[in-house]
C-alpha cells in the first residue's frame, strides 16, 4: 500500500473519531478546564468596572490629590479632599500608636492610598485601579502554572486516554482491529483526532482567556498594545498551548497502549513536570514543559541574589530554547513516543475479561 493510501485511511479514521474526541462523556470536563481561567479574569474585570462606576460619584480632581504631602494631619487631609472612598482605623496598644488609612479615586484610573500614624500622614501610595502591566503578568503566571502544567495536562489525559483505553472499557476496540487497515494507521488516525480536539479546545480557550483580561482595560493602552506586541503575544500563547497538546497527547496515547493502568504513568509524568523548576538545567530540558514554556512571551521570574547558592542551582530556570528549538524539540519527542506506541499496538491483544 502506498503512503498516500495510508494517509487517506488515517484521515478517514480521524474524521470518524472526531465526534468521540470532542464529545466523549468521559472527557467533557476538559471544556471546563479550558475555560476556568476566564471565569477568574471576567470576575476580576467586573470587580474593577464596578469599583470605577461606584467611585465615580465621589471622585477627587487629580490636581487636588497632588496637593497632599507627607506630614499633614488627618483632619487637614479630610478637610481638603473630603470623605474618602474607603478608610480604616486601628490602635496598637503595645506601642501606644494609632493607625489610619484612607483611599481616594480621581475618576479616571488613579487610586491614592494614604497611611497615618498618630494622626500624621506618613505614606502616600499612588497606583492605578486597573493596572494593565500587572494583569498581563497575572495572565502569564496563570497560563504557565495552571494552563500548561494542569489544564492541558489533565485535558490531554482525558482525551487521549479514551482513544484506546476507553474503547477497551466499552468493548468496541476489536471492531477497529478487524478493519482492513494497518494498526499503525489506526494509531495515526486516532492520534490526529485527539490532537485536533485538544488543540481546538485549548487554543480557543487560550484566546478566550486572553481576551477576558483585555476587555476592561484602558482603550488607549489597548490600542497601543495591539499596535505593538499584542498580536505576537497571543500567537505565542496559542502556539505553546497547541504544542503542549501534541507532546502530552503522544505520551498519553502511548500510555493507554503500553500499560493496563494508565493512571500510574500519568502520575509519574505529572510528578516529573511538576518538579521541573527544581531540577538542574540539564534535566529541565527532558520535559515537554521546558519547551512549551520557552515559547511564552513572559520569561520566568529571576531569583533574588540573596538566595543561597544551592537554592539558586536548583531553582534557576534553564536557558529557554529558541522558538525553532522548542518546536522541533516537542515534535521530536512526539515522534519518538508515537514510534514506541506504534510498536506496542502491533502486539496488542484484546481480552475484555481482563480489562
Amino acid at each position: 500500500m502506498s503512503f498516500q493510501f495510508r494517509l487517506r485511511q488515517a484521515l478517514l479514521i480521524a474524521r470518524l473519531e472526531m465526534r468521540r474526541a470532542f464529545f466523549s462523556k468521559r472527557a467533557f470536563w476538559v471544556y471546563a478546564l479550558a475555560l476556568f481561567p476566564m471565569i477568574i479574569f471576567v470576575g476580576h474585570g467586573l470587580d474593577k468596572t464596578w469599583k470605577q462606576q461606584r467611585w465615580a460619584g465621589t471622585a477627587i480632581a487629580r490636581e487636588l490629590m497632588d496637593t497632599v504631602t507627607e506630614g499633614q494631619t488627618l483632619d487637614e487631609v479630610r478637610q481638603r479632599l473630603g470623605k474618602p472612598q474607603r478608610d480604616g482605623h486601628w490602635e496598637d496598644r503595645q506601642e501606644k500608636r494609632t493607625h489610619d488609612w484612607m483611599s481616594y479615586y480621581d475618576g479616571a484610573n488613579r487610586r491614592m492610598e494614604l497611611s497615618f500614624t498618630n494622626g500624621l500622614l506618613t505614606n502616600i501610595r499612588n497606583q492605578p485601579l486597573v493596572d494593565f502591566e500587572e494583569d498581563r503578568t497575572v495572565f502569564a503566571t496563570v497560563f504557565q502554572y495552571f494552563y500548561l502544567r494542569l489544564a492541558i495536562f489533565f485535558g490531554c489525559l482525558g482525551i487521549f486516554m479514551n482513544l484506546f483505553r476507553g474503547e477497551m472499557l466499552d468493548k468496541t476496540l476489536h471492531y477497529w482491529l478487524l478493519a482492513p487497515a494497518r494498526r499503525e494507521t489506526l494509531l495515526a488516525g486516532k492520534y490526529l483526532a485527539g490532537v485536533a480536539a485538544a488543540t481546538v479546545i485549548f487554543a480557543v480557550g487560550t484566546v478566550i482567556c486572553f481576551y477576558s483580561v483585555l476587555w476592561y482595560q484602558n482603550p488607549a493602552e489597548l490600542r497601543a498594545y495591539w499596535a505593538g506586541p499584542g498580536p505576537a503575544h497571543l500567537a505565542w500563547y496559542v502556539a505553546a498551548a497547541s504544542l503542549a497538546c501534541f507532546g502530552y497527547g503522544s505520551a498519553f496515547v502511548a500510555a493507554g497502549l503500553l500499560v493496563r493502568n494508565p493512571i500510574l504513568p500519568a502520575v509519574a509524568l505529572l510528578t516529573w513536570e511538576s518538579i521541573n523548576g527544581f531540577l538542574p538545567a540539564a534535566l529541565q530540558k527532558l520535559s515537554v514543559l521546558y519547551y512549551v514554556q520557552s515559547l511564552c512571551p513572559v520569561p520566568p521570574a529571576e531569583i533574588e541574589n540573596e538566595a543561597p547558592a544551592l537554592i539558586k542551582m536548583l531553582l534557576s530556570p534553564a536557558e529557554p530554547a529558541s522558538a525553532a528549538g522548542a518546536v522541533l524539540g516537542v515534535l521530536a519527542v512526539t515522534a519518538l513516543v508515537l514510534w514506541l506506541a506504534g510498536r506496542a499496538i502491533r502486539r496488542i491483544e484484546i481480552n475484555y475479561g481482563t480489562e
